[in-house]
């Protein structure tokens, strides 16, 4: 009798230290799963302090969806003002390769939406309310939202109405430039002809995912006008910096393609600027004009002949 009350008070012993042993692990598990929902929470208040500029983080309400869970997360705007063929296309598919941006193309290619300051303004509103919807949209989770927009599709005959629209919404301009203004100028008569050559089995491509698609491309050789060239090519500079004056009073960073194509830290910086956290970003892209420019020019001595000795001689060289 007695041998049987001491394993019966054993037992009890036992069974109420197992039950405290897992009510603590219980315990520390939820405290643990309540902290980690504490650092998903804070997150977007880390960011705010990461930015150290607050005002630059925005809450938009679309009125297409609601962006539920996601709605306290903040959203930093964009755009990306350049020209054509200089790396634009492929800078966007590394922005947009990062999960939480959502840059959405070329917009104002299409006329109607630039016919005049207040159409431009509307297409703005629509694109930082979240509320343009394209193959690029992260939609909820968005964490910067933005557009490549081109200096010709009325960026600079509209600069002052869009530049105060820029200061008025805190919008964050990235200039992408090309140093090398000839092998530009190559790619955009390139492109020009391909758009009725049609190389590529009777499709007209801008862009290109493969080497073998690049090598037919690249086949054709412009003839460059030498007589103008230098006037071309002074044309050039003074756009670029005409949009540097006009949106010198907003806060940008100014990017040139060659130094994104030899130093890919340059990314990083970019993802700095947009306050993101850091990802390695990719493109599928292929270069169409690789090598030295004299394969790619057809009438190469006159256009060697006529910047030899001028301030863009250098535009001749490889320069990466």
């Amino acid at each position: 009798m007695l041998l049987r009350t001491a394993v019966l008070m054993f037992s009890m012993v036992c069974g109420i230290f197992i039950f405290s042993v897992c009510l603590k692990q219980i315990s520390s598990q939820a405290r643990t799963t309540f902290m980690d929902l504490k650092v998903i929470d804070n997150s977007s208040q880390n960011r705010v302090k990461q930015m150290n500029i607050p005002y630059l983080l925005h809450y938009p309400k679309p009125v297409t969806f609601n962006r539920n869970e996601c709605a306290h997360n903040p959203v930093l705007f964009f755009a990306i003002l350049s020209n054509q063929r200089s790396g634009s296309g492929w800078f966007e598919t590394l922005l947009n390769s990062h999960i939480n941006v959502s840059s959405n193309g070329e917009i104002f290619s299409v006329r109607e939406r630039r016919q005049n300051a207040s159409s431009i303004l509307h297409t703005l509103d629509r694109v930082y309310n979240l509320d343009w919807l394209s193959s690029a949209s992260k939609n909820e989770c968005s964490s910067a939202t933005g557009l490549k927009w081109m200096l010709n599709q009325g960026l600079m005959e509209h600069h002052k109405e869009v530049a105060e629209y820029f200061k008025r919404r805190n919008v964050s301009v990235i200039f992408l430039f090309r140093r090398n203004l000839l092998r530009r100028m190559v790619s955009v008569l390139a492109n020009s002809y391909d758009r009725y050559a049609k190389l590529l089995n009777g499709t007209h491509k801008s862009h290109v995912h493969s080497a073998e698609e690049a090598d037919i491309l690249s086949k054709y050789k412009p003839i460059i006008n030498s007589t103008s060239l230098l006037d071309d090519l002074k044309d050039m500079e003074m756009r670029a910096a005409k949009a540097l004056e006009y949106f010198n009073s907003t806060r940008h960073m100014i990017l040139y393609y060659e130094d994104l194509m030899r130093n890919h830290t340059k990314l990083k910086d970019v993802q700095e600027f947009l306050g993101l956290p850091e990802m390695e970003l990719t493109s599928r892209q292929v270069k169409i004009h690789r090598g030295p420019l004299s394969d790619h020019i057809q009438n190469w001595d006159d256009v060697n002949k006529t910047l030899t000795g001028t301030v863009y001689e250098s535009f001749l060289e490889a320069d990466y």
